[in-house]
């Protein structure tokens, strides 16, 4: 299953700058939190995190929670997707993966997620 998003970056940088730390623990974990430099990585996290819930086909919501979703990054900065137990119990995840770019004033994400079969 594949899933992708589209955000712009003034939509996040608005945000930010209207709620501040409020909203990004609405999306994010304290340890995304620390992983975010400024609103253009916010927006690349907020797209990977929809892109997800695309993926699933479920959106975020009641079966899929922005913190069901979890980003990290390897040592040379590739994000890395991890998801709940549950989600991966419920949907049969056996691998997932995550592409994160921005261009111009957009940030996209790319989701794949492969399930038993």
């Amino acid at each position: 299953m594949i899933g992708i998003d589209l955000i712009r970056l003034d939509r996040i940088q608005r945000s930010m700058e209207r709620f501040g730390d409020k909203l990004l623990q609405r999306y994010l974990s304290t340890e995304e939190i620390s992983l975010i430099k400024n609103s253009k990585t916010a927006a690349g996290f907020w797209a990977a995190k929809e892109a997800c819930s695309k993926a699933l086909g479920t959106g975020i919501g009641k079966e899929c929670s922005f913190h069901d979703i979890t980003l990290s990054k390897t040592p040379k900065g590739a994000p890395v997707i991890t998801l709940s137990k549950g989600l991966v119990q419920k949907y049969k995840i056996v691998d997932s993966s995550v592409s994160i770019t921005h261009d111009g004033d957009y940030a996209i994400a790319v989701v794949a997620i492969e399930t038993e079969k």
